[in-house]
């Protein structure tokens, strides 16, 4: 039999950070992603989050890649919210942040993640695993582009 020890902190927002993990369908959201995780044959640690995101400690199988995982749960989530509340979308944005952590910091990123918001309500957060740590980049120009040598940027150099 294999052993294996993996502990990830997975974070994921709403499309558009719109608030749509509301009292009502967080529980069922919840329950959902409990359900998929022991499909998956991972070990959901904690589950938390805010209106607008949510926070995972899980152990991933070595058979599974993180981004296969986070796909399944994601998916079916928003679809499993679609058809068990009719009217109410579900989207998530296609970021997501996934962090390894060591056994000795299990128990306190349990605690983080299980008292999600409280530190929302009290701007105790640690902002590197919060979803603006991993908003996407601006776009930057395109470097390949071709410019004539004579523009001011190269006459300088020349």
């Amino acid at each position: 039999m294999s052993i294996w020890r993996t502990y990830y902190h997975l974070v994921w927002a709403t499309r558009d950070r719109i608030p749509s993990i509301t009292d009502t369908v967080a529980p069922e959201l919840y329950r959902y992603i409990q359900a998929k995780a022991e499909s998956l044959d991972c070990s959901l640690h904690a589950l938390g989050g805010v209106a607008d995101h949510i926070h995972l400690i899980v152990s991933i199988p070595p058979k599974h890649s993180i981004a296969f995982v986070v796909k399944r749960m994601r998916g079916g989530s928003s679809r499993h919210i679609s058809t068990e509340f009719p009217g109410h979308r579900l989207a998530w944005q296609r970021e997501y942040g996934a962090f390894s952590l060591g056994g000795k910091q299990l128990p306190d990123a349990i605690a983080y993640v299980e008292n999600q918001p409280h530190h929302h309500a009290t701007q105790t957060l640690i902002a590197s695993l919060e979803p603006e740590a991993f908003a996407p980049a601006p776009k930057l120009p395109n470097p390949f582009q071709w410019v004539a040598l004579n523009q001011p940027i190269y006459q300088s150099h020349l």
